[in-house]
C-alpha cells in the first residue's frame, strides 16, 4: 500500500523563510512510523515550482498495518496531528501488480 500526503505550507514559512521546523516536524513523524510493524519506506519532497507545497509518501504491506500505526500512542502525539495539516483529498493508494481496481476484497493485514 502506498501514502501519498500533500502538504502545502504558510508561503512565508518559518521566520527566515526556510520552513524548517516543518521539515523537522516531518523528520519527527517518519522516525514514529518508521518504529511500527509493516512500514516499508518513506520519503518526503518539497515541490520544486511551489516551495510551499510538501509531500510525505510512505510504503506499507497492508492497509492494516498502515492504519494500526496510526492508532499508537506515538503516532496520535506526532503523527497524527501533522496529517490534520494535510490537503483534504484521497491519500491511500493500491500497487499496480496486475489488473487495475479489482473487485475484491483486500488484504487487511
Amino acid at each position: 500500500m502506498i501514502v501519498v500526503t500533500r502538504f502545502e505550507g504558510r508561503p512565508d514559512g518559518d521566520a527566515d523563510g526556510s520552513q524548517e521546523s516543518f521539515r523537522t516536524r516531518l523528520g519527527a513523524a517518519v522516525a514514529v512510523l518508521e518504529r511500527c510493524p509493516g512500514f516499508v519506506d518513506a520519503r518526503v519532497g518539497r515541490n520544486i515550482d511551489e516551495p510551499a507545497l510538501w509531500v510525505l509518501v510512505t510504503t506499507w504491506t497492508n492497509v492494516g498495518s498502515y492504519r494500526r500505526a496510526l492508532s499508537s500512542y506515538d503516532a496520535k502525539v506526532a503523527v497524527v496531528p501533522l496529517l490534520s495539516e494535510a490537503i483534504d483529498e484521497p491519500s491511500a493508494y493500491e500497487p499496480l501488480d496486475g489488473e487495475l481496481n479489482v473487485n475484491a476484497p483486500r488484504q487487511l493485514g
